[in-house]
């Protein structure tokens, strides 16, 4: 599997070249997210409601495992630019030691305290005992998934953004098939439901993670792996975390986000919180897309500021942000014209239809604004500034949409929580755009 070339060519086939793989892996990962509530929504609001709770909980694991990748995807990236080979297969080594630690240490964690995680992130007393079967078991893959999210962002860092996508495709793939087997039970397996839906999650992460240690590991790879990279290296593990640690602290309040909204919706009732859960669900199908855009952005910028092109640079964020925008334009469009026959593929169920339909049209309005969102943090963090894009995204949700989460309910009652997610991006865009165009001074400053 050849590596491209980051520092030749035309900028736009270039990172379509590298974001589309990355695009394809988002989407089918969301897919199979929609798939999977579309069964649990089958079989009843409570089973989806449940999932929804943990959501926060499969959040904070992405946080640490997207957060560390980040960090170690981006230093590596800057070595390869500057020539540094060794410091990064150093760091590849570096992610299995720290995957493998930290996967275990969130199993015990887990099993010691699960009913309180889950009472602190909004479990009522009907949907507890579903939350708890998931959530108990789901968590045995964590070691998997947090390896796959790391090592993905490495093999990005090298040039070859297609053992990603297959990667996570595995995947998706693996638990869409496996999906409805085991919740309604085909032949032999009998039906387990909601525990069915958390080992088909299990097992696809098992996949997933062994495919992803095969492309670090074959010959064609840049990174040289040998046993030695496995101890603990202080100076690499500062180095990622100094990108890698806003990044998880990131991608944790997103999970902080949304036990605030699981909360304030527990006030209305079990079928506001499933309601919750297909929006983002859907949102996320189109919000992974432009976070493929963002995947396929931060390797080039941390490769040009390495390798000091920084015209190039400025110019593979430019036409990210085209692309993200004219991509969520078309699909705002579509969810607002086919919101209600698209959520009726999911429920049938009257009252959840008549909640959720208004509140997807709603949660959508501002769309096309996460994109450049999107593509100007990851630049960001290309640059080795996770601290940076850790302060514009804290800023969104600690200042923005959380505050809106209790406001906005007072004088519009339900309709206000869905409007809060809209209203705070719009209010990000201004700021993050300010942050980028200072950041551009900066750099034209350098050519």
């Amino acid at each position: 599997m050849k590596s491209l070339d980051l520092s030749k060519g035309p900028i736009l086939p270039l990172l379509l070249k590298m974001s589309w793989p990355s695009i394809a892996a988002m989407f089918a990962l969301a897919l199979y997210n929609l798939i999977d509530t579309f069964w649990l929504t089958r079989l009843s609001p409570q089973a989806i409601a449940a999932l929804t709770i943990c959501f926060p909980i499969q959040m904070a694991l992405g946080a640490i495992g997207v957060g560390t990748g980040v960090g170690a995807g981006s230093f590596a990236a800057r070595m390869f630019g500057a020539g540094e080979n060794t410091k990064a297969s150093q760091t590849a080594g570096q992610v299995f030691l720290l995957s493998s630690v930290l996967g275990i240490s969130i199993i015990v964690v887990t099993l010691l305290y699960h009913d309180i995680i889950l009472t602190i992130f909004g479990a009522t007393g009907d949907i507890l005992p579903l939350a708890r079967q998931y959530l108990v078991t789901v968590v045995y893959g964590s070691p998997f998934l947090l390896f796959m999210m790391m090592a993905n962002n490495l093999l990005r860092a090298e040039g070859k953004p297609y053992a990603p996508m297959y990667a996570v495709i595995a995947l998706a793939v693996s638990g869409m098939i496996l999906d409805p087997i085991l919740i309604y039970g085909w032949g032999p397996i009998p039906q387990l439901g909601i525990l069915g839906a958390a080992l088909s999650a299990v097992i696809s992460y098992g996949i997933s993670g062994m495919l992803s240690f095969y492309y670090l590991q074959i010959s064609s790879s840049k990174y040289e792996l040998q046993w030695r990279h496995l101890i603990p290296n202080p100076s690499i593990i500062l180095s990622i975390y100094q990108t890698g640690l806003p990044s998880v602290i990131m991608n944790l309040n997103f999970g902080l986000v949304m036990i605030v909204y699981n909360h304030i919706l527990a006030y209305y009732g079990s079928l506001a919180i499933a309601t919750l859960g297909l929006c983002f669900r859907i949102n996320g199908l189109v919000v992974m897309v432009l976070f493929g855009i963002g995947h396929g952005v931060m390797p080039m910028v941390g490769f040009n500021e390495g390798a000091r092109l920084y015209g190039r640079l400025m110019e593979t964020v430019n036409v990210g942000v085209k692309i993200s925008v004219i991509f969520s334009s078309i699909v705002f469009l579509l969810l607002e014209f086919f919101s209600e026959p698209l959520l009726m593929l999911f429920t049938n169920d009257a009252d959840l239809l008549a909640i959720s339909i208004p509140a997807l049209r709603i949660f959508i309005t501002m769309i096309v604004l996460i994109g450049p969102n999107l593509v100007w943090i990851n630049m960001f963090i290309g640059l080795g500034k996770g601290l940076t894009s850790m302060t514009l995204l804290l800023t969104r949700d600690l200042v923005l949409l959380i505050p809106m989460l209790f406001l906005l309910p007072v004088w519009f009652d339900l309709s206000g929580v869905w409007m809060a997610q809209p209203l705070s991006n719009l209010f990000a865009f201004f700021i993050i755009y300010y942050w980028k165009m200072r950041e551009f001074s900066l750099i034209t400053k350098k050519m």
